[in-house]
């Protein structure tokens, strides 16, 4: 990976797109410490302080903020608005006609897509902008500071519409700044963003485990954290990588006096087909009965039930409710971006075949069968990465967070993997060597 980017930026052209895309990450990171009016900037750090890294359930929006929504700045929403209208687009297009024959019509229906998506993420940021402002006004961003109710002071309509709009105007900075990746830089623009907002969030964090430690002033701690990320990296890389590899023969065919196809090729189903999202999915869904019991006044036996099992990571009820929610989005989400009947079309379209089994419907069994066969310990190994975090906690008997959480490597793994090899097939491009040297 190393000797890679050393020839990246030996490569003009290829060093131009990488001093770029460092060039906004840069300013990606500025807006992430520029606080937006109306915030009492001083109250907002003593509530950081005081709460220790302890983030609640605004933990998850945080992370992929990198710190950004706790300190209330122009980029407090950060990428999440994007991801979470990626992800709807994505499922209403199984749902809406009109969708999937939009993204059947190649780039044109792409762009239309993308405008949606577009539209939709502005409208999240309005909506999660003014959720953010009225948490912030009540106190309930920081529950244990002192002074979390004079983190806005002034209360008027204008400052709460200058807030929001400030807040939504950075969410499209930030999605035309990892447009701007993806066409004049590296790789994926918001990936790339996202994998920034996760790794900066790292040193504070493990300095903070080094400071709750007890054992050499906490270097034993702060070096077993250390050494449980980088086996956790090297698992998460080994089963990203892992593949089943299905053979397709494709049948010779006579054009004229010319012969087609003949080839041989295989799909590859990966063992994670579904990535990082039932993680998100999971996290999304258990945040929202612990958001409505926050904002609900009394003490019904529901809100003190959800408060209780919902709300703390390491309670029992919570860990098998988030480890099944992951397992069951792992198969939703696989059923509905992977359509066997729609390979085993294509493939009898253009005469391709597994050797073994028949064209059509019996293609489709058997993509189908492999598909759920992986898709299981797919989704085991999804739902014990995403409860590390919590068991490394209790194990050290710790408060805060764990730096090397699942959803957090998986991103950072998928995202380097991902632009390692861009660089590289950009490389081989333009450095390509014949047989004779």
């Amino acid at each position: 990976m190393l000797t890679a980017f050393a020839r990246a930026f030996r490569t003009p052209d290829l060093r131009k797109k990488l001093l770029f895309t460092l060039g906004i990450i840069v300013v990606y990171r500025v807006g992430t410490h520029v606080p937006i009016p109306g915030v009492n900037y001083t109250a907002v750090q003593q509530c950081v302080t005081e709460a220790s890294g302890n983030q609640g359930l605004f933990g998850l929006v945080n992370m992929f903020s990198g710190g950004a929504l706790l300190q209330i700045t122009v980029f407090a929403l950060g990428i999440m608005p994007y991801i979470t209208a990626s992800i709807i687009l994505q499922l209403l297009t199984v749902v809406i006609p009109r969708l999937e024959a939009l993204k059947k019509e190649g780039q044109a229906g792409t762009a239309k897509i993308t405008q949606y998506t577009r539209y939709l993420t502005v409208a999240l940021a309005i909506l999660q902008g003014t959720g953010l402002v009225a948490t912030a006004r009540s106190g309930a961003l920081f529950s244990g500071c002192t002074v979390a109710t004079s983190i806005v002071p002034d209360r008027a309509i204008f400052t709460t519409i200058t807030m929001v709009v400030t807040m939504t105007a950075g969410t499209g900075v930030v999605m035309w700044l990892g447009e701007l990746i993806t066409d004049r830089g590296i790789g994926n623009g918001m990936s790339i963003l996202m994998f920034i907002s996760i790794a900066a969030t790292f040193p504070s964090a493990l300095w903070a485990i080094k400071k709750q430690g007890t054992l050499a002033g906490g270097w034993i701690e702060f070096g077993t954290v250390i050494l449980v990320g980088l086996v956790m990296v090297g698992l998460v890389v080994f089963v990203e990588q892992a593949q089943r590899r299905i053979p397709v023969q494709y049948a010779k065919r006579m054009i004229g006096r010319r012969s087609y196809g003949g080839t041989s090729t295989y799909i590859p189903l990966k063992v994670n087909q579904a990535g990082v999202i039932p993680v998100i999915f999971a996290s999304s869904l258990l945040y929202i009965p612990a958001l409505v019991a926050q904002f609900s006044s009394g003490n019904s036996a529901w809100k003190t039930w959800v408060t209780t099992n919902l709300t703390k990571g390491d309670h029992p009820i919570y860990l098998v409710s988030y480890f099944l929610l992951i397992v069951f989005f792992a198969f939703f989400y696989v059923a509905i971006s992977f359509n066997p009947e729609e390979v085993a079309d294509n493939m009898k379209k253009y005469g391709g075949f597994i050797p073994g089994i028949r064209a059509g419907r019996p293609t489709a069994e058997y993509l189908s069968y492999v598909l759920n066969r992986i898709t299981w310990p797919g989704s085991l190994y999804l739902g014990l990465i995403a409860l590390v975090p919590t068991m490394a906690l209790v194990g050290f008997n710790a408060s805060g967070n764990f730096p090397f959480g699942g959803t957090s490597i998986l991103i950072i793994v998928g995202v380097g993997l991902e632009t390692v090899k861009q660089i590289e097939s950009q490389l081989q491009q333009r450095n390509y060597e014949g047989f004779l040297r």
